[in-house]
């Protein structure tokens, strides 16, 4: 029964002890106030090796003055000499000895440290996934991607084209690094830059009808005829909606604005079409545009991103190549 209670009354004891130390670490401030930065670790053991603080403020590339000031500043954070000086050198005190031996154990873990983040940094940058709308996919990307390619030879580029509604998705669920998008809106939970803009024009074959029309197309009459059309969820497809009230008549929807505009040039009816995917067509004189009087049909392009997460790594450099 003593040996109990005796043991208890020690461990109370000790309670104590250790409250009062932790109210005491409290006082003092966070570790990164106690301890000495690693420039300062670093320059004690160059100091250590070299025998001389002059020679390790060299190495080091810093001012003699400015070595010691950062010694003494060191001091006066620890509470003991470090470093006796004379006119034939510097020499560690029995304290700056024992000091110095910790110094080596933290400066060694640092550059473990470091070692392991730039491992992290070199598997980030080995890879790069983009998820990006049809037309950027189509008609932009392929010419950053070689100005990438120039610039990071050794990162892997993998490349989703789907529609807006897609390329959130894949960023929403960590699948993609970035993404590219055409739409009237950011879609939730994504932040975005503005790196272009574009237009929708109507366009159609040299045989159709509005090919040779006078007066600009009204939204009353392009929302009445039937259009081959982007499937809903694409950038193309919401502007169009948009512009015109949710009233486009798909003809046909089609999942690619390559497929829209093939089916356009065959003959099969109008379409509306971004101005960058129709430009050789239009000279060629295999689609014509059709002008439109009262229809706003102009978009931004955007980089996307989850909110909070802005792009770094080879995703960073490429969101800076689009806007060169």
């Amino acid at each position: 029964m003593s040996r109990g209670t005796a043991s208890g009354a020690g461990g109370g004891t000790g309670g104590v002890e250790g409250g009062q130390g932790d109210r005491g670490r409290s006082v003092a401030g966070s570790l990164a106030h106690r301890v000495p930065d690693l420039g300062a670790l670093e320059l004690l053991l160059a100091v250590a090796r070299l025998g001389s603080l002059g020679g390790a403020a060299r190495e080091l590339g810093i001012t003699q003055p400015a070595a010691s000031s950062r010694i003494r500043s060191m001091e006066r954070q620890l509470g003991v000499a470090l470093v006796d000086r004379s006119p034939r050198g510097s020499r560690l005190t029995d304290a700056g000895a024992l000091v110095t031996d910790w110094a080596r154990r933290i400066v060694e873990a640092a550059d473990a440290f470091d070692a392991g983040a730039q491992a992290l940094r070199d598997r980030r940058d080995s890879r790069l996934r983009v998820a990006a709308s049809m037309t950027i996919a189509e008609y932009l990307l392929p010419g950053w991607l070689v100005a990438l390619r120039a610039q990071l030879p050794d990162t892997a580029v993998s490349l989703l084209a789907g529609n807006s509604a897609t390329v959130a998705e894949r960023l929403l669920a960590d699948d993609a690094d970035l993404g590219f998008v055409e739409g009237v809106s950011v879609p939730t939970g994504l932040d975005s830059a503005v790196i272009g803009h574009d237009r929708l024009i109507v366009v159609t074959a040299p045989g159709h009808p509005w090919a040779r029309r006078r007066r600009p197309l009204e939204a009353a009459e392009l929302a009445s005829t039937p259009l081959i059309l982007r499937e809903k969820g694409s950038g193309t497809r919401q502007v169009l909606d948009a512009a015109l009230g949710g009233l486009a008549r798909p003809l046909i929807e089609l999942s690619s604005t390559t497929a829209v505009k093939a089916a356009a040039v065959g003959g099969a009816g109008p379409s509306v079409l971004s101005e960058l995917a129709v430009g050789e067509e239009l000279t060629t004189r295999r689609l014509v545009s059709v002008p439109v009087a009262d229809v706003v049909l102009a978009r931004d392009l955007r980089a996307v991103w989850p909110t909070g997460h802005r792009p770094t790594g080879p995703a960073r450099r490429l969101l800076s190549l689009t806007r060169a």
